[in-house]
This record gives structure tokens, C-alpha cells and sequence, in this order.
């Protein structure tokens, strides 16, 4: 059975009529609204993209027509061409901007929606009054010898189509920010086998209540949280906790919802379900601090709340006033009014951030750095403080033999660990196998095993007995450590999990495992300190292994046993303090602190849920790449800066020379068309610009 994503209710999967594949997963609904509900989203998408590459593909021909190739088709002006070309432009790709025009206008506002529209309207208007004079009305506008083109419809059309896809891109980060949380749903196991009447039968999981008892075999998830009634097993929580090995769990103690139970029958009972289950929180908290980041204030909406007024002002008045006093004909001042509108057009505005970021993020790309959206870059060069998780991002987040200590010899101890182990699920068991295969030693065929809980396990091999474990099971069996605890204490000590291994009823050796640091995580922990960063280590493990990897690290300030919840609370807690965060992690159980902190960093290798969640990726999963993720940052922002002030200063220049400043000095109106090449230069000048940060070197 599935549950329907929009209303709740439960679906058979068989025959279900109405379902949909997103990102390789697949949702079922109950009816076509639901599908449509779920959809919207995605089809505003769509209809976006398809709006942006109309515009754009018609904007380019509209370009290649007035610029490269004037044709004069059935022998009258190339212009009525290009009319017919930009104004669906105009009309379909801009109606967005005048519908925001007009909102802006009900709230008394201004904002970057009137800025376009006024302005290629404007374009659009005199360039269609200029097309037709002489046509279908009498000539209003003088034509003048330039070398180009007297009409701006490829301003009007390009700029349009550039704003559509920046609007695309916008939404493409949002629409995985949702897919983010989904992923983080489906993680809980839809059916759950409950004990019901004496009989065990299967049911959704939203159908268990607080008390059921519920069966997990071994290789199942946990559909609840609850307390073990009977059985004892090996608890995989890395996704949930952090906790790089899993933990035993027996009788009376807690377990979590969609972690993994690696080897025993457990029956639990059931203590939290529904959207009280530790998973259920987690989602909640990531949609809170998703939604609870405040959007990048844009300098574009800023600045547009005062220019725009501003500029039909002075268009206004400079059309008033050579009209009206200085008695300039009709025609001429006219001239003045349009030539401020297209002037103030945001040609070099609108591509100004957008061609930063992206040969910005281009750039980060070549280098194994995804950086998602412009605000991301913008925020990374205020970055103070970066917290990391350590499993998987600090360590490789998987158990490794790190030191084997025999009394006799190594290779045996190696040999007989490995036999006895090859029969066990425990992933300790299994890092012992794996150390051994790597020595090419051959493994045998144990016999007589047993897993006891707790404690360790116990084998036969070559008619000698093995016990591999814990200080419990070596007690149990009267064997003597005495001699090697100040071994097993250093190997404590350095954040280890020590097992013993006795042979017929005596002690051989001991045998450390341990998560092993990352190649690089030292290199970039010193290298993020020299740039005047505080660095802190978060995890869900134990004090203990937490101060030994920070050490090794050289990382000072650590917090351990964190739980997912707690993350996003800490991380909250130094944004309390004014400090911009990063959060750098790979887990489910980051997703929370990825979303709350400043900047999330997810590594590539890491889960789905903390790459989408996060707003830059590192692919290559080097830490060194947090370094060249913030360098890069500086580097793109300062360029945006750059953009957006020669964006302007070509546009302001010009308003007092639109406006006709020069004319008592010259006699000269300013033509639109010199608009036109001031947007150009503009154009060409932040182009060019960004196109410099191709040649740094992270």
C-alpha cells in the first residue's frame, strides 16, 4: 500500500490509475486532482522553461535579422520583420512582468517587474511607431544614419528571454529543496508486520498504534520508534544519528524509525508513530528551516524601487518641459520621453549577476564544487564559522581494522578472528573479514558458531575453540586481560573499539577497529583556521570517539552525542551569536543543520537527502574543496559587484543626456538609438568582465 502525497489516503499500488515518476521514485494517487495538485508545481515549471526558450530563440533571430542579416522580404522594410518576430516576445514571453507590474502598482511599489516591463514596452513602442510612420500614420520620428538599426526590438525581445531563464533556474533550486523532503518521506517503510490476536499480520505503517507490538526481521527497516520487547541485534543508525558503527541493542532498549536491523529478530513496541517518530521530526524541522531562510534581498528590486519612479519622472518632465517650454515640437520631445525609458532599460542589469554566477559556478563545476544559486555564492564569502559533522565527512564513515595486537603471532590471530567472523552480519564481523582478505589470507569454515548477545560470538575452527569479543564475554568465560588493559585503554582512548580474542580458553590477542580520518580533512581544517574561520566538529558519537578524531584532526571545539534535532539547534545557537554558518555533512541526520545553517556543504558521495538539501556540493568529496568553494565565492561576488556598477553607470550616465542636457550646447537631441549602443557596451562590458574569472585558479 502507498500513501496519496497530497490528501494522505492509502493507495494500492496494483490498482492505482493515477501515479507519476519523479527523480526515480514513483507516487501513487487516489484521484486526478491529487495528480494535478502534485503536478502544479512541476507544469509551472515547464511552462516557464518553454516561455524562456521561446523568447530566447526568437530574440536571437530577431538579433541576427536586425544586426547580421537586414533582408528586405517582398521588398519592404526588414523592420515589419522583426515586429513580427519580437512582439509575440513582448506580449507572451513578457506577460508575466506587466501582471507583476500591475500587483506592484495595487501594493504602491516598484520593483524589478515595472523596470522591464516599462522599459521594453517602451523600446517596443517606439520601435512599432517608428516601423509603421509613413504607413499607417505620418511620420513622427526622424530617421537617422548610424550604420544600425533605428529599432530596439532585440533589446525589448533578449531581455526578456534572459530574465525567463534566471526565473528557471530560480525555480529548478526550489522544486529540489521539495524533492529533498520527499526523498526524506519515503526513507519510513510503507507496511509494517504487527502481532495482533496472537496472529502476525502486515499493515500500512500509518495503521500501527502507540503499544502494537511490531515484528523487523533481519535486513528490514524499522517502520516506528519503540522499545525491544524480545530478541537483541546490531542496529545500523548512521542515518539518523551519525553513529559510524552500529550499536547493540537488546531488550529495553530504545530503537528509531527507519534504521536498519542488521541481524536478530526483534519485537518491539511500538512508542512513537505518525509525525511523532524521530523521522517524522526531522522532515518537519528541514521544511522549517527551509522555509524559514529569508530570500536573498536583490540589489536589482532595491534599486528598482526608487529608479523606476524616478525615471518616468524624469521622462515625464523632460517631455513637459521641452513641449510646453521650451516649445520643441511634439515629435522631438517625445524623442526625449522614450529615449529616458530605453536609457534606464535593464539590458546590462539583467545579465549582470546571472553572467557572474554562471561562469562563476562554471568554474566551480570544473572543479568538483556545485554551487546551486546565486545566493549560495553571495553568502559563502561571509562564512565565519563551519561546523562538521564527522562520520563520512571528517572519517569515511566505515569501520576499518586499525590495529591488531597478538601475543603469539598476527597472521593467526588474523586468521582465526576472520574464520570465526565469516559466518556473522555484525559490521564489525564483517570489517575483520575484510582487513583479512586484503592480507590475502584464506579465510575457513567455521563451525559451531554462535552470536551472543551482548558479548561477541563464539566458533570452532581446526578442533580449536574461538571466542571474539567484548570484555563481558572474556569474563564470562574466566579469561584472564590483565596484561594487555593498557593497551586496550590507549586503544580506548583513541576512540577505538577494542575485541578480544581467545583461543581454547586463552587470551591471543586483541584486535582494534575503528572509522578512519579522511585523506585531506587535516589539510583542510588548517588551511579553513589561516583564513580566520572557527572551525567545530559535530556527531552523534560518544565523547570519547569524538575527542579522539578531533585530535587527530587538530579541531578544538567539539560537540558530541548530537542528535538530528539537536544539529539544527546548535547551529541555531551560533547564528544567535551573529556568526554566518556552514554546515558541512553527508547524512539524512545533517539535513536538518543543512537547511538551518548560512550555507550547507554536502559532500558527493553523501545521501541524496543532504545533497539537495545542501546549497553546495562538493563532488569530488575532498574537504579541501570548502576552501575553494568560499575562495570562489569572494572571487564571483566581487565580480557581480563590478557588473552591477557598470550596469548602472552606462544607464545613469545617459538619463541626463536622454533627457536633453546637451541640446541648449549642441542642438542635438539625443536618438533612442544611441540607447541601444549604451546598452550594448554595457552588455559587452559585464560579459567580458565575467568571463575574467574564467582564467582563476581555485
Amino acid at each position: 500500500m502507498a500513501k496519496d502525497p497530497v490528501c494522505g489516503m492509502y493507495v494500492d499500488e496494483k490498482k492505482a490509475k493515477f501515479s507519476t515518476e519523479q527523480e526515480g521514485l514513483t507516487y501513487y494517487f487516489c484521484s486526478e486532482n491529487c495528480l494535478k495538485e502534485f503536478l502544479r508545481p512541476q507544469a509551472e515549471m515547464r511552462k516557464l522553461k518553454y516561455v524562456a526558450t521561446f523568447s530566447i530563440a526568437l530574440g536571437a533571430l530577431t538579433m541576427f535579422f536586425e544586426y547580421f542579416y537586414p533582408v528586405r522580404p517582398f521588398g519592404i522594410s526588414n523592420y515589419i520583420l522583426l515586429f513580427l518576430l519580437a512582439t509575440p516576445v513582448q506580449f507572451i514571453g513578457g506577460w508575466r512582468f506587466y501582471k507583476g507590474t500591475l500587483d506592484a502598482v495595487k501594493a504602491r511599489q516598484a520593483n524589478m517587474d515595472s523596470l522591464i516591463a516599462i522599459g521594453t514596452t517602451a523600446a517596443w513602442v517606439y520601435s512599432t511607431i517608428f516601423t509603421f510612420q509613413g504607413i499607417f500614420w505620418p511620420r513622427i520620428f526622424p530617421s537617422v544614419t548610424t550604420g544600425g538599426p533605428e529599432v530596439y526590438f532585440t533589446e525589448s525581445g533578449l531581455i526578456i528571454g534572459f530574465i525567463l531563464l534566471g526565473r528557471y533556474m530560480e525555480h529548478l533550486v526550489k522544486g529540489r529543496a521539495s524533492n529533498a523532503i520527499r526523498r526524506l518521506v519515503d526513507l519510513q517503510p510503507k507496511m509494517a508486520k504487527v502481532v495482533r490476536d496472537g496472529n502476525e499480520i502486515e499493515i500500512p505503517v500509518e495503521e500501527v498504534k502507540v503499544g502494537d507490538i511490531v515484528v523487523i526481521r533481519p535486513g528490514e527497516k524499522i517502520p516506528v520508534d519503540g522499545i525491544i520487547m524480545d530478541g537483541s541485534s546490531a542496529i545500523d543508525q548512521s542515518m539518523i544519528t551519525g553513529e559510524s558503527i552500529p550499536v547493540d541493542r537488546k531488550k529495553g532498549d530504545e530503537v528509531i524509525g527507519a534504521t536498519i536491523n542488521k541481524s536478530g529478530l526483534l519485537k518491539i513496541k511500538a512508542t512513537k508513530i505518525g509525525s511523532d517518530t524521530a523521522l517524522s521530526q526531522i522532515v518537519k524541522m528541514v521544511q522549517e528551516a527551509i522555509a524559514q531562510r529569508a530570500p536573498m534581498q536583490r540589489l536589482a528590486d532595491v534599486v528598482s524601487s526608487y529608479f523606476v519612479p524616478a525615471v518616468v519622472v524624469v521622462s515625464i518632465v523632460s517631455f513637459l518641459f521641452w513641449y510646453y517650454i521650451a516649445g520643441l515640437p511634439f515629435a522631438t520631445a517625445l524623442t526625449t520621453l522614450i529615449a529616458v525609458l530605453i536609457i534606464a532599460c535593464p539590458c546590462a542589469l539583467g545579465i549582470a549577476t546571472p553572467a557572474a554566477i554562471m561562469i562563476g559556478a562554471g568554474k566551480g563545476a570544473q572543479n568538483g564544487i556545485l554551487i546551486k544559486s546565486g545566493e549560495y555564492l553571495e553568502k559563502a564569502r561571509k562564512i565565519n564559522t563551519i561546523v562538521f559533522d564527522k562520520t563520512g565527512t571528517l572519517t569515511k564513515g566505515e569501520p576499518e581494522v586499525t590495529d591488531i595486537i597478538a601475543m603469539n603471532s598476527k597472521e593467526n590471530i588474523l586468521l582465526y578472528a576472520a574464520t570465526a567472523e565469516s559466518g556473522s552480519e555484525h559490521p564489525l564481523g564483517q570489517a575483520i573479514v575484510k582487513h583479512a582478505k586484503a592480507k590475502n589470507i584464506r579465510i575457513g569454515e567455521p563451525k559451531n558458531f554462535k552470536a551472543i548477545a551482548g558479548h561477541g560470538i563464539s566458533a570452532s575452527y581446526r578442533g580449536k575453540k574461538i571466542l571474539l569479543g567484548n570484555r563481558k564475554l572474556m569474563t564470562k568465560n574466566r579469561i584472564d586481560t590483565e596484561r594487555v588493559e593498557k593497551n586496550v585503554q590507549k586503544l580506548e582512548e583513541d576512540g577505538k573499539t577494542v575485541m578480544f580474542i581467545a583461543i581454547n580458553k586463552k587470551l591471543a590477542g586483541l584486535i582494534a577497529v575503528a572509522d578512519t580520518l579522511k585523506e585531506n580533512s587535516s589539510e583542510a581544517v588548517k588551511k579553513l583556521e589561516l583564513m580566520g574561520i572557527d572551525v567545530i566538529m559535530i556527531t552523534g558519537d560518544n565523547p570519547r570517539t569524538a575527542n579522539a578524531i578531533s585530535k587527530k584532526v587538530e579541531i578544538k571545539r567539539v560537540l558530541a552525542e548530537v542528535l538530528p534535532q539537536d544539529k539544527a539547534k546548535e547551529i541555531k545557537k551560533l547564528q544567535k551569536e551573529g556568526r554566518i554558518v556552514a554546515m558541512v555533512g553527508d547524512g539524512i541526520n545533517d539535513a536538518p543543520a543543512l537547511a538551518q545553517a548560512d550555507v550547507g556543504i554536502a559532500i558527493g558521495a553523501g545521501t541524496d537527502i543532504a545533497k539537495e538539501t545542501g546549497g553546495i556540493v562538493l563532488i569530488k568529496n575532498d574537504l579541501r574543496d570548502v576552501v575553494g568553494a568560499i575562495k570562489l565565492s569572494k572571487k564571483t561576488v566581487r565580480k557581480m559587484k563590478e557588473n552591477l556598477f557598470w550596469a548602472f553607470v552606462y544607464n545613469i550616465a545617459l538619463i541626463p543626456v536622454a533627457a536633453g542636457v546637451l541640446y541648449p550646447f549642441s542642438g542635438i537631441m539625443l536618438n533612442p538609438i544611441y540607447a541601444a549602443i549604451a546598452m550594448a557596451l554595457s552588455s559587452i562590458t559585464v560579459v567580458t568582465n565575467s568571463l575574467l574569472l574564467a582564467k582563476y585558479r581555485l
